[in-house]
Protein backbone atom coordinates (compact mmCIF):
# COMPACT_ATOMS: atom_id res chain seq x y z
CA UNK A 1 0.00 0.00 0.00
CA UNK A 2 0.81 3.63 -1.09
CA UNK A 3 1.98 5.94 1.87
CA UNK A 4 0.14 9.24 0.34
CA UNK A 5 -3.16 6.61 -0.46
CA UNK A 6 -4.59 8.34 2.48
CA UNK A 7 -4.37 11.92 1.21
CA UNK A 8 -7.44 13.67 0.04
CA UNK A 9 -7.66 13.88 -3.61
CA UNK A 10 -7.45 17.34 -5.71
CA UNK A 11 -10.25 19.53 -5.65
CA UNK A 12 -11.66 20.98 -9.18
CA UNK A 13 -11.61 24.36 -9.53
CA UNK A 14 -13.78 26.67 -11.89
CA UNK A 15 -11.05 28.47 -14.67
CA UNK A 16 -9.63 31.97 -13.57
CA UNK A 17 -8.59 34.46 -15.70
CA UNK A 18 -4.86 34.48 -16.11
CA UNK A 19 -3.59 37.79 -15.20
CA UNK A 20 -0.21 39.04 -16.57
CA UNK A 21 2.76 37.84 -14.63
CA UNK A 22 3.93 41.32 -14.64
CA UNK A 23 1.22 42.99 -14.78
CA UNK A 24 1.97 46.13 -12.52
CA UNK A 25 5.42 46.80 -14.27
CA UNK A 26 3.36 46.50 -17.69
CA UNK A 27 1.01 48.97 -16.72
CA UNK A 28 4.11 51.31 -15.13
CA UNK A 29 5.25 52.00 -18.70
CA UNK A 30 4.94 55.50 -19.53
CA UNK A 31 2.98 56.51 -22.23
CA UNK A 32 4.27 56.77 -26.05
CA UNK A 33 4.72 60.54 -26.88
CA UNK A 34 3.15 59.99 -30.38
CA UNK A 35 0.77 57.90 -32.22
CA UNK A 36 0.37 54.37 -31.55
CA UNK A 37 3.29 52.35 -33.58
CA UNK A 38 1.76 49.85 -35.70
CA UNK A 39 3.37 46.27 -35.48
CA UNK A 40 3.21 42.43 -37.16
CA UNK A 41 3.96 39.33 -35.53
CA UNK A 42 4.29 36.69 -38.02
CA UNK A 43 5.83 33.72 -35.18
CA UNK A 44 7.85 33.20 -31.89
CA UNK A 45 8.41 29.85 -31.69
CA UNK A 46 10.36 27.49 -29.64
CA UNK A 47 13.70 27.01 -31.12
CA UNK A 48 15.08 24.94 -28.36
CA UNK A 49 13.93 21.50 -29.54
CA UNK A 50 13.90 20.70 -25.70
CA UNK A 51 11.58 17.92 -24.42
CA UNK A 52 10.02 17.30 -20.91
CA UNK A 53 12.40 16.22 -18.81
CA UNK A 54 11.75 12.15 -17.32
CA UNK A 55 13.86 9.71 -15.77
CA UNK A 56 12.01 7.21 -16.64
CA UNK A 57 10.88 7.23 -20.33
CA UNK A 58 11.40 8.97 -23.48
CA UNK A 59 9.66 12.50 -23.87
CA UNK A 60 7.87 13.32 -27.08
CA UNK A 61 5.82 16.76 -25.43
CA UNK A 62 8.05 19.66 -25.70
CA UNK A 63 9.57 21.53 -22.72
CA UNK A 64 8.20 25.35 -23.58
CA UNK A 65 4.94 26.52 -25.10
CA UNK A 66 4.43 25.85 -29.17
CA UNK A 67 2.55 29.12 -29.03
CA UNK A 68 4.54 31.73 -27.58
CA UNK A 69 3.28 34.42 -29.89
CA UNK A 70 0.09 34.63 -28.61
CA UNK A 71 1.57 35.59 -25.14
CA UNK A 72 3.84 38.15 -27.31
CA UNK A 73 0.85 39.85 -28.93
CA UNK A 74 -1.41 39.83 -25.74
CA UNK A 75 2.00 41.89 -24.02
CA UNK A 76 1.87 44.17 -26.75
CA UNK A 77 -1.65 45.16 -26.77
CA UNK A 78 -1.34 45.55 -22.75
CA UNK A 79 1.88 47.15 -22.07
CA UNK A 80 1.33 50.83 -21.04
CA UNK A 81 -1.84 50.79 -20.43
CA UNK A 82 -2.78 49.74 -24.43
CA UNK A 83 -1.27 52.96 -25.77
CA UNK A 84 1.65 51.47 -27.31
CA UNK A 85 1.30 49.09 -30.24
CA UNK A 86 -1.53 49.04 -32.68
CA UNK A 87 -0.82 44.62 -33.53
CA UNK A 88 -2.29 43.52 -37.26
CA UNK A 89 -2.96 39.95 -37.32
CA UNK A 90 0.06 38.14 -38.78
CA UNK A 91 -0.03 34.24 -37.44
CA UNK A 92 -2.94 33.65 -38.99
CA UNK A 93 -2.39 35.74 -42.34
CA UNK A 94 -3.78 32.53 -44.53
CA UNK A 95 -7.14 32.71 -42.44
CA UNK A 96 -7.78 36.19 -42.84
CA UNK A 97 -6.69 36.05 -46.75
CA UNK A 98 -9.41 33.50 -47.23
CA UNK A 99 -12.17 35.16 -45.46
CA UNK A 100 -11.76 38.40 -47.13
CA UNK A 101 -11.34 36.51 -50.71
CA UNK A 102 -14.74 34.50 -49.84
CA UNK A 103 -16.49 38.04 -48.82
CA UNK A 104 -15.26 39.78 -51.86
CA UNK A 105 -16.12 37.52 -54.05
CA UNK A 106 -19.96 37.06 -52.81
CA UNK A 107 -19.98 40.66 -52.43
CA UNK A 108 -19.34 41.23 -56.29
CA UNK A 109 -21.81 38.74 -57.41
CA UNK A 110 -25.17 39.90 -55.20
CA UNK A 111 -24.03 43.04 -53.41
CA UNK A 112 -22.28 45.51 -56.05
CA UNK A 113 -20.63 48.60 -54.65
CA UNK A 114 -19.45 46.98 -51.34
CA UNK A 115 -15.88 47.07 -51.00
CA UNK A 116 -13.79 45.94 -48.48
CA UNK A 117 -11.39 47.94 -46.96
CA UNK A 118 -7.21 47.14 -47.50
CA UNK A 119 -5.61 45.95 -44.68
CA UNK A 120 -3.40 47.76 -42.51
CA UNK A 121 0.26 47.36 -43.06
CA UNK A 122 3.04 47.14 -40.29
CA UNK A 123 6.17 49.39 -40.04
CA UNK A 124 7.62 47.06 -37.90
CA UNK A 125 7.91 43.32 -37.25
CA UNK A 126 8.79 41.83 -33.98
CA UNK A 127 10.89 38.47 -34.49
CA UNK A 128 12.93 36.00 -32.06
CA UNK A 129 11.92 33.31 -30.00
CA UNK A 130 12.14 30.93 -26.93
CA UNK A 131 16.21 30.26 -27.27
CA UNK A 132 16.42 28.71 -24.50
CA UNK A 133 15.31 25.58 -21.96
CA UNK A 134 18.46 24.65 -19.60
CA UNK A 135 17.39 22.09 -16.92
CA UNK A 136 18.76 21.49 -13.38
CA UNK A 137 21.27 24.46 -13.59
CA UNK A 138 21.50 24.39 -10.14
CA UNK A 139 20.30 21.52 -7.45
CA UNK A 140 20.66 20.72 -3.99
CA UNK A 141 18.72 19.50 -0.75
CA UNK A 142 19.32 18.79 2.92
CA UNK A 143 18.31 15.87 4.80
CA UNK A 144 18.57 13.59 8.02
CA UNK A 145 17.67 10.34 9.27
CA UNK A 146 17.79 8.71 12.88
CA UNK A 147 16.57 5.15 13.84
CA UNK A 148 14.65 4.84 10.23
CA UNK A 149 12.21 8.31 10.95
CA UNK A 150 13.70 10.98 8.23
CA UNK A 151 13.00 14.08 6.34
CA UNK A 152 14.28 15.77 3.03
CA UNK A 153 14.14 18.70 1.47
CA UNK A 154 15.34 19.40 -2.53
CA UNK A 155 15.14 21.75 -5.15
CA UNK A 156 16.43 22.42 -9.01
CA UNK A 157 16.31 25.60 -11.27
CA UNK A 158 15.29 25.51 -14.37
CA UNK A 159 16.12 28.00 -17.19
CA UNK A 160 14.30 29.63 -19.62
CA UNK A 161 15.29 32.37 -22.54
CA UNK A 162 13.16 34.28 -24.78
CA UNK A 163 15.18 36.43 -27.05
CA UNK A 164 13.43 39.34 -28.73
CA UNK A 165 14.15 41.95 -32.22
CA UNK A 166 12.35 44.90 -34.03
CA UNK A 167 12.55 44.78 -37.25
CA UNK A 168 11.72 47.65 -39.76
CA UNK A 169 10.07 47.53 -42.39
CA UNK A 170 11.05 49.90 -44.23
CA UNK A 171 14.60 49.12 -44.72
CA UNK A 172 15.21 45.87 -43.31
CA UNK A 173 17.29 46.86 -40.49
CA UNK A 174 17.20 45.45 -37.00
CA UNK A 175 16.48 48.48 -34.82
CA UNK A 176 16.60 46.47 -31.71
CA UNK A 177 17.56 43.01 -30.08
CA UNK A 178 16.80 42.09 -25.98
CA UNK A 179 16.89 38.74 -24.07
CA UNK A 180 15.82 37.93 -21.04
CA UNK A 181 15.80 34.86 -18.91
CA UNK A 182 13.28 33.43 -16.07
CA UNK A 183 14.34 31.28 -13.62
CA UNK A 184 11.95 27.97 -12.76
CA UNK A 185 12.00 26.53 -9.62
CA UNK A 186 11.10 23.10 -8.08
CA UNK A 187 10.44 21.95 -4.70
CA UNK A 188 10.10 18.82 -2.54
CA UNK A 189 9.93 18.28 0.62
CA UNK A 190 9.07 14.41 2.60
CA UNK A 191 8.72 13.06 5.37
CA UNK A 192 8.86 9.30 6.41
CA UNK A 193 9.45 6.50 8.82
CA UNK A 194 10.36 2.90 8.34
CA UNK A 195 11.10 0.68 11.68
CA UNK A 196 10.98 -2.87 12.41
CA UNK A 197 8.82 -3.77 15.72
CA UNK A 198 7.73 -6.67 17.98
CA UNK A 199 11.65 -8.07 17.19
CA UNK A 200 11.83 -7.64 13.76
CA UNK A 201 8.35 -9.35 12.61
CA UNK A 202 6.55 -6.23 12.11
CA UNK A 203 7.39 -3.04 10.05
CA UNK A 204 5.69 0.51 10.11
CA UNK A 205 6.29 2.13 6.79
CA UNK A 206 5.30 5.80 6.79
CA UNK A 207 5.90 8.82 3.98
CA UNK A 208 4.16 12.30 3.06
CA UNK A 209 5.46 14.79 0.91
CA UNK A 210 4.72 17.74 -1.37
CA UNK A 211 6.39 18.40 -4.60
CA UNK A 212 5.66 22.04 -6.15
CA UNK A 213 6.48 22.98 -9.61
CA UNK A 214 6.52 26.33 -11.01
CA UNK A 215 5.09 26.35 -14.48
CA UNK A 216 7.22 26.64 -17.73
CA UNK A 217 4.30 27.89 -19.55
CA UNK A 218 4.20 30.78 -16.31
CA UNK A 219 7.89 31.86 -16.94
CA UNK A 220 7.91 32.09 -20.35
CA UNK A 221 5.17 34.29 -20.33
CA UNK A 222 7.10 36.56 -17.46
CA UNK A 223 10.13 36.56 -19.81
CA UNK A 224 8.13 37.77 -22.61
CA UNK A 225 6.67 40.57 -21.44
CA UNK A 226 9.94 41.46 -19.42
CA UNK A 227 11.18 41.65 -22.72
CA UNK A 228 8.67 43.88 -24.26
CA UNK A 229 9.30 46.11 -21.21
CA UNK A 230 13.27 46.33 -22.33
CA UNK A 231 12.55 46.81 -25.71
CA UNK A 232 10.44 49.70 -25.12
CA UNK A 233 13.10 51.38 -22.39
CA UNK A 234 15.44 50.24 -25.18
CA UNK A 235 13.86 52.02 -27.62
CA UNK A 236 13.59 55.37 -25.78
CA UNK A 237 17.44 55.07 -24.80
CA UNK A 238 18.33 54.81 -28.55
CA UNK A 239 16.13 57.79 -29.47
CA UNK A 240 13.65 55.51 -31.44
CA UNK A 241 10.62 57.20 -29.06
CA UNK A 242 10.00 59.42 -26.56
CA UNK A 243 8.39 58.69 -23.27
CA UNK A 244 5.08 61.42 -22.76
CA UNK A 245 5.75 63.74 -20.14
Amino acid sequence: MSGCATLPPPQFEPPTVSENPLQEKMDSVPELDGDTITIAVYSFGDKTGQRKPSNTISNLSSAVTQGAETWVIKALQEVGNGTWFKVVERTGIDNLVKERQLIRSTRERYEDGHTLKPLTFAGLLLEGGVVGYDTITTAGGTGARYLGIGASQEYSIDTVTVVMRLISVNTGEVLLSVATEKTIASYRSSIDIFKFLDLGTKTLEFETGIVTNEPVNYATRSAIEAAVIQLINKGATNGLWKFKE
